[in-house]
């Protein structure tokens, strides 16, 4: 669900489980401030996963270079809730809402998670390089708290060990229009064809 102030007795809660997961991996999920999460709950751009009144999950929405670019961030599920699927209905959910908040929007993330990249493939999203993400400088210093910033701050901001992806939605709508036209065409001949007498 779309969280609310009900759920800010859940923000350091969050902020752990974040840290915790980052640690287990041993690859970089910036932490935020209790204060920048309670914020996202505050303005309506996060997603939470709750088994009853039991944290589960979470993610938020951050919009960078005057609203031309929307993340979807600190994607996180409980270990115990892992694998049931709860990830994708999260990142489903944090994705239906930057679209609805910003939908001229190009949403973009950063991930070193395989199952992210699935996710997010699934929603439309491409592997892009750091050039095609945005240039706003306080989205890059979110980074300064993820243990391979000194990666990022080595190759100029080019590269990581997070892959960039994007989800423009001009792109997406000349892919879905090729296809209605695709299954036309297809549905034209194949009509061709059973009428067709031999």
């Amino acid at each position: 669900m779309v969280a609310n102030q009900d759920h800010l007795r859940y923000v350091s809660t969050i902020n752990d489980t974040i840290d915790e997961a980052a640690k287990a991996r041993g690859t970089g999920i910036a932490r935020r401030t209790d204060e920048y999460i309670a914020d996202k709950i505050n303005q309506g751009k996060a997603i939470i996963a709750l088994n009853r009144d039991e944290f589960v999950g979470f993610c938020y929405i951050e919009s960078w270079g005057h609203e031309k670019f929307v993340a979807n961030s600190g994607l996180i599920v409980k270990p115990a809730y892992r694998g049931m699927g709860i990830a994708k209905r999260i990142k489903r959910a944090a994705f239906e809402l930057s679209r609805k908040k910003f939908p001229n929007a190009k949403l973009f993330g950063l991930t070193t998670g395989e199952q992210v990249m699935r996710i997010n493939t699934e929603l439309g999203y491409v592997p892009v390089t750091f050039a095609k993400l945005t240039d706003d400088e306080q989205f890059w210093a979110g980074c300064k708290s993820c243990v391979n910033y000194d990666i990022l701050q080595r190759t100029n901001m080019t590269k990581c060990l997070c892959t960039g992806m994007v989800f423009d939605p001009e792109e997406a709508a000349k892919r879905e229009a090729a296809q209605v036209k695709a299954a036309k065409k297809k549905g034209f001949f194949a009509r061709l064809f059973k009428s067709a007498i031999f």
